[in-house]
């Protein structure tokens, strides 16, 4: 796993037991496993769309799959988290 990947993952371990008003992360894992799924498959559905709609002369659409695509990395890290896997 990348450095970064690393990074995240400690994080991510860290914020899973902070207070969950103060922490989304802790909120997710405060809400449950269904509720962290459906934010992977929200995130994949618009990477998803992102990439059919890719333009590769726009800079805007270049930015929405590369957005999209990290909120898809950190939401399925989230998940692999909860399942203590990250």
């Amino acid at each position: 796993m990348s450095r970064v990947l690393l990074e995240l993952a400690e994080v991510l371990e860290k914020r899973k037991s902070a207070n969950s008003d103060a922490s989304y992360v802790a909120s997710l894992h405060e809400k449950g496993l269904n509720k962290i799924l459906e934010k992977v498959s929200e995130e994949a559905t618009e990477t998803i769309l992102a990439a059919k709609e890719y333009d590769a002369n726009s800079i805007e659409s270049k930015a929405a799959v590369i957005s999209e695509t990290a909120d898809l990395w950190f939401h399925t890290m989230v998940m692999l988290s909860h399942l203590n896997m990250g």
